[in-house]
C-alpha cells in the first residue's frame, strides 16, 4: 500500500498500518519528513507525487491500494489523486480538507474520500452533550452509539420489551455493571449501571440515546465523614 502525504494524518495512518503488518510505501516531497520515518515504515522515498513517471518509477502501479494523505496544497491532493488513478491503482482513498475539496476528488474517480475533521467533530459533537459514551456515523446514515437504556428498560429483557419494534433500533452488546462487554439476545435483562451498543439509523439512534441521558452510572455510597 501507498501512503501518499506524510503531514500529521498520513504519518499517522502509515505508522498504524505497518504496526498492523501492512507493507507501506510512504511517499512524500519533504526530505526532513522522509528522513524522520526512515526505518520506521516499509519504504519511504522523496518524491513530487503529482509526477506521474516518479510515480512509476517508484511501482505504485504495482500497488493494489493507496490514500492519498495531502489535504492542505489542494492543487497537490487532486493532481495526485489523478496521478495514482492514472496508474491503475484499483483501490484509492483520499482526505478531503472540505465539501468541494471532497467533490472533486469524488468527480475525478477516488473510490473513497475521507474528512476526518470534519468527522471527528460531527462524533464529539454527539459525545459533548452526554447522551453517548461513543458513536460512529456512517455514510448512509446508519449510526452506532454506545449509550446507557433509558429507565424503562432497566430490569426487563430486551425481547419481552420489544425494543426494536419500540424504538426502531437493535441492541447489539451490553456491558453489565463491573463486567466485559457481551453479545445482547432476546432474554438480555438490564440493569441498573449497564452500558449498551445500539445501533440503526441515525435519527433513531440518537432519540434512543437521549432517553438514556439522566441515567448515570452506579457509584459508590459515600458513608459520613468518609474522604474521597
Amino acid at each position: 500500500m501507498a501512503v501518499v502525504g506524510l503531514g500529521r494524518f498520513g504519518r499517522s495512518l502509515a505508522l498504524e498500518l505497518t504496526k498492523e503488518g501492512v507493507e507501506v510505501l510512504g511517499v512524500d516531497s519533504d526530505p526532513r519528513v522522509v528522513r524522520s520515518l526512515a526505518g520506521r515504515l516499509t519504504h519511504v522515498v522523496e518524491a513530487d507525487s503529482t509526477d506521474l513517471e516518479a510515480m512509476r518509477e517508484l511501482g505504485v502501479a504495482e500497488l493494489d491500494r493507496a490514500v492519498i494523505g495531502v489535504g492542505t496544497n489542494l492543487e497537490a491532493s487532486i493532481l495526485s489523486a489523478s496521478v495514482v488513478l492514472e496508474l491503475g491503482v484499483g483501490d484509492v482513498w483520499a482526505k478531503a480538507i472540505s465539501q468541494s475539496h471532497a467533490r472533486i476528488l469524488n468527480q475525478i474517480g477516488v473510490h473513497h474520500v475521507v474528512r476526518p475533521e470534519h468527522d471527528m467533530g460531527k462524533r464529539v459533537a454527539h459525545l459533548v452533550t452526554g447522551r453517548m459514551l461513543d458513536y460512529i456515523e456512517f455514510d448512509d446514515g446508519y449510526a452506532f452509539a454506545k449509550t446507557r437504556p433509558p429507565r424503562a428498560l432497566i430490569g426487563r429483557s430486551l425481547g419481552g420489551y420489544g425494543v426494536r419494534q419500540e424504538y426502531g433500533i437493535t441492541v447489539v452488546g451490553v456491558k453489565p455493571y463491573g463486567e466485559d462487554f457481551t453479545y445482547a439476545t432476546a432474554t438480555t435483562v438490564l440493569r441498573e449501571g449497564a452500558e449498551i451498543i445500539v445501533s440503526g439509523p441515525k435519527e433513531a439512534v440518537e432519540r434512543f440515546s437521549a432517553l438514556g441521558h439522566d441515567v448515570g452510572p452506579r457509584t459508590e455510597r459515600r458513608s459520613p465523614g468518609r474522604p474521597w
